[in-house]
């Protein structure tokens, strides 16, 4: 499945709003190829290893339409802290959880603060890299 097969899932006003927010993950973050993983809209691959021996391959920043909202996922670290929850308290509008931010529509947040985000995460190494 490609970027646009799953936007094209998605009934409107969801598929209108992931396409934007693809555009602005593209132009924020344009050194993270878009992917596929687990089935999402990702952006810039990379290969994990856990200390349990788990390893894989995941997306720096990920994307999912849900029913009721649209999750942002940003799997960055900065020190012992996730990015999404350094920003926490400029994404009001958002529930912010330590690696995902979740919103009803991207007009409930400042498109200027998830462009920041996207921006750093481009600039981050996602948790377990290797």
């Amino acid at each position: 499945m490609t970027h646009e097969e799953y936007f094209a899932a998605l009934a409107e006003p969801r598929r209108g709003e992931l396409r934007a927010l693809h555009a602005l993950i593209r132009e924020s973050a344009p050194d993270l190829a878009p992917t596929m993983e687990f089935g999402l809209p990702g952006y810039g691959r990379y290969h994990y290893r856990y200390a349990s021996g788990r390893e894989g391959d995941a997306a720096t920043v990920s994307l999912a339409g849900r029913k009721n909202h649209i999750s942002l996922y940003v799997s960055c670290l900065a020190g012992d802290r996730y990015l999404p929850e350094l920003f926490a308290d400029r994404l009001t509008g958002a529930s912010v959880g330590k690696s995902c931010v979740r919103f009803k529509h991207l007009s409930d947040v400042d498109i200027g603060v998830l462009g920041e985000l996207l921006r750093a995460a481009a600039e981050t190494p996602p948790a377990g890299a290797v």
